[in-house]
């Protein structure tokens, strides 16, 4: 399982994590991407650490929204939160998000911050 660091080129810190059961304090106002689902209890664990800024799979979506649950959760705490498609990125691998993902849906905070759906998620967030 990676937890890995790295500088985007604003400054801010990039956490790259397969689960996101594997952040820590350490990880607090960090850039977040996450092989996980981004559904309740993905979104739930994640607010606890409030991110700058999270990405998650969307796992398909699936019934009723929940791999995405995660974006309007974000979006009532007033955080940006994007997905990335799992026909890009495999679920559950922090470095194919980063390495391949594409965004596949975006909340409110985030689409003010400039990302959108169809942008490489990497491009996107070197960008902010």
């Amino acid at each position: 399982m990676i937890h890995q660091r790295q500088t985007l080129p604003n400054g801010w810190t990039l956490v790259l994590v397969d689960s996101i059961t594997q952040l820590d304090a350490s990880d607090d106002g960090c850039v977040v991407v996450t092989g996980s689902h981004g559904g309740a209890s993905s979104t739930a664990f994640a607010l606890q650490h409030r991110p700058r800024l999270a990405c998650f799979n969307d796992a398909g979506v699936g019934k009723d929204q929940a791999g995405i649950l995660a974006l309007q959760r974000f979006e009532d705490e007033g955080l940006p939160c994007v997905t990335v498609s799992h026909e890009s990125a495999r679920i559950g691998d922090a470095l194919d998000a980063w390495a391949h993902g594409v965004i596949s849906h975006v909340n409110r905070s985030a689409a003010q911050r400039g990302l959108h759906t169809g942008m490489r998620l990497q491009e996107a967030l070197r960008a902010l």
